[in-house]
């Protein structure tokens, strides 16, 4: 199971949005993937998305144990863009991932999952697909 240390100023912020207690889904957002608001080939590993459910998503069933005792999850694939020691926390108004060699994102975004899917039913497309 893998590990991540979130920082208090991630968790108030967090909790502030009330997304502290639901489900939540790390994903590489490469463009590809089901919650994907934006990315491609070019910027894939380099764009990170906080995804808030209301319940576990069955595609992303990797349990990623935390500090924080947030339910957090992810998948195999999302994984292989991560090494030891990831760090995810909040400064400068913006949400930081970085792990023991680098840092990964300065512009995490947190998306309601539901509004993402509903938003890809209308037929809206997430926004940057090329290099």
């Amino acid at each position: 199971m893998p590990k991540m240390m979130i920082g208090d100023a991630l968790m108030a912020l967090l909790q502030r949005k009330g997304r502290s207690q639901q489900e939540l889904v790390l994903i590489t957002d490469d463009g590809g993937g089901k919650y994907s608001l934006h990315g491609g080939a070019c910027t894939i590993g380099t764009k990170f998305t906080l995804v808030a459910l209301n319940q576990p998503d069955p595609d992303y069933p990797v349990k990623v144990t935390n500090n924080q005792g947030l339910h957090l999850w992810t998948s195999d694939y999302d994984l292989m863009f991560l090494n030891t020691g990831v760090t995810m926390d909040y400064r400068q108004g913006r949400i930081f991932i970085k792990d023991d060699a680098h840092i990964l994102d300065q512009a995490v975004q947190i998306a309601d999952g539901d509004a993402v899917l509903a938003a890809f039913k209308n037929g809206t497309t997430a926004e940057g697909s090329g290099c």
